[in-house]
């Protein structure tokens, strides 16, 4: 483990003033139990064994870096994917969900629940719930619901319970909301599985921990494909389990740039985007304290993305810190730069992408342009079947981006 990871968070769960648990006193016992069980399990050798067994025989990992040769060559520099689109059920989400159900499990909890925007983790959880025999309830947006509806046919395929939430905007922040309702009805017996490194200690740190295998398999890849380091990597941030798997991977590398990539969305009006690092202001949301976009008195702004996993109004409390430290850049990339990316990749290299993951590879290209002899590492973090319908359908065949 990395020197920084030893040293973060606290036994608090805060990264120097972001994270902790704002919670009601009952489910402060509850995120207490949560913790020492993942303590308790997560130094076990049968955890250890069994979690690398599923990583190998049944989510196919380690996933591949790969050069994406058409695409340097017109952008100037040299742009390498991490293969997180080949993990098994399409997305990075699998390699948290098998852990925090594992838990679940561990922990003699019946069922489990969680929140989806995108559909990518509720696609990971109805899997993971399904390896592991425990009912689950995904609570998802009703415009989500809509915007990704190949992915809600694949949680009800795959056994889950689809709830649709029409209160506010009726997206990922709702959904969260629901989700958090239901699981304090009964915390005794279920465990609200985060789909982020977001939430009370101690999912930021367990969600981080779990997706770490990210950064730990690219680095080791990139330096036997290439013999050296990347000069920098980059990712998306919505909530930011996918970057912050990346990232701990190069944290201790001072000469390895760092780059998270907000959706700007329409532009940098309140309600247009959902840049909570770039526009947003410290608060608590969801039982933990980080950069959040919120109005003079405290209350959530609404936010836009094109891409339904990112549009939330706070960001990982570890992520704050880093921003803060100077460690990590974060950096946007609006709609319409996401949407060329998803059309090159799909073009040039013949990946089509998660409109999420588009993002980081909107910057991608940008960074490649601007340092021609620099090399960047992203995190494909997600395939985009479940975006083509939505995308042809607003935007046609990109003719017009």
């Amino acid at each position: 483990m990395s020197s920084y990871l030893k040293q973060y968070p606290d036994a608090e769960g805060f990264y120097g003033p972001y994270g902790g648990a704002f919670v009601p006193d009952n489910l402060k016992e509850e995120m207490k139990k949560i913790a020492e069980a993942y303590f308790r399990i997560s130094k076990s050798h049968d955890f250890i064994s069994e979690l690398r067994q599923i990583r190998r025989h049944f989510q196919g990992r380690p996933t591949p870096v790969y050069y994406c040769r058409n695409l340097s060559e017109q952008a100037g520099g040299r742009i390498y994917l991490k293969r997180e689109d080949l993990n098994h059920s399409g997305a990075h989400k699998l390699n948290h969900c098998m852990g925090e159900v594992m838990l679940a499990k561990y922990m003699g909890k019946k069922k489990v629940i969680a929140e989806t925007g995108a559909g990518q983790h509720g696609v990971a959880m109805a899997t993971a719930a399904a390896y592991f025999g425990l009912p689950c309830d995904i609570y998802m947006g009703e415009v989500d619901v809509d915007k990704q509806h190949p992915n809600v046919l694949r949680m009800q395929i795959l056994g889950a319970n689809v709830i649709p939430v029409s209160a506010g905007q009726r997206t990922l922040k709702e959904a969260v909301d629901a989700a958090f309702e239901a699981y304090l009805k009964d915390p005794e017996h279920t465990l609200y599985c985060i789909g982020s490194v977001v939430g009370p200690h101690p999912f930021p740190m367990m969600v981080r921990d779990f997706q770490r295998i990210v950064g730990e398999e690219a680095r080791s890849q990139f330096v036997e494909m290439t013999g050296e380091l990347p000069d920098a990597v980059c990712a998306c941030v919505g909530g930011g389990s996918n970057a912050m798997g990346l990232f701990c991977g190069f944290l201790d590398d001072a000469d390895v740039a760092i780059y998270g990539v907000e959706p700007l969305g329409r532009g940098s009006a309140p309600g247009d985007h959902a840049a909570s690092m770039t526009f947003g202001t410290p608060g608590i949301l969801h039982g933990f304290k980080s950069y959040t976009l919120q109005n003079e008195d405290g209350m959530p702004q609404p936010v836009y993305s094109v891409a339904s996993g990112l549009d939330y109004q706070s960001v990982g409390p570890e992520h704050a810190w880093l921003r803060d430290q100077g460690r990590v850049q974060y950096v946007t990339a609006d709609d319409r730069e996401a949407l060329r990316a998803f059309f090159a990749l799909s073009r040039q290299e013949g990946i089509i992408p998660a409109i999420e993951s588009a993002h980081a590879v909107a910057y991608a290209l940008r960074y490649a342009h601007e340092h021609p002899r620099g090399s960047i590492l992203v995190n494909l973090s997600g395939r985009g079947d479940k975006d083509i319908d939505y995308v042809v359908e607003h935007y046609g065949l990109g003719e017009t981006l």
